[in-house]
């Protein structure tokens, strides 16, 4: 098995959909969705929280960029932006990258919870009584 962090899978940009000065934009190898892209901060650093602030702004601004060309091609009902921090958060390429995951109608029996859904046990709201 190879591993995706020798060389960074996220170090040399691939199928570019769009970038800025400081980070770029790319549709995932293996999405989840339709439209699913990430986007990564040029500057190799494996924590979101280590990005300096310049660099947060950069990823935002794609964010929103590529949030707009999927609602055009694609036409989601909604979606999900999730990042993945320390191998207990699931991280397993150590090279910042932000999921804009679109979700569609009727793709998951029961979407309530949206990202609690990564611990199972949590993601059901309790049902209260009016």
């Amino acid at each position: 098995m190879t591993n995706p962090n020798d060389p960074c899978l996220f170090c040399t940009p691939r199928g570019v959909t769009r970038r800025n000065e400081l980070a770029y934009c790319s549709r995932d190898t293996y999405p989840v969705s339709q439209g699913h892209s990430l986007i990564i901060p040029f500057r190799h650093c494996a924590s979101f929280f280590e990005l300096e602030s310049e660099e947060a702004a950069a990823c935002m601004e794609l964010l929103m960029c590529e949030q707009a060309a999927v609602n055009e091609q694609f036409n989601p009902d909604g979606y999900n932006i999730g990042v993945n921090v320390g191998k207990a958060g699931g991280q397993s390429i150590f090279h910042v990258h932000i999921h804009l995951i679109p979700r569609y109608a009727g793709d998951s029996p029961n979407p309530q919870g949206g990202v609690r859904h990564v611990l199972p046990e949590t993601s059901n709201y309790p049902r209260h009584k009016c």
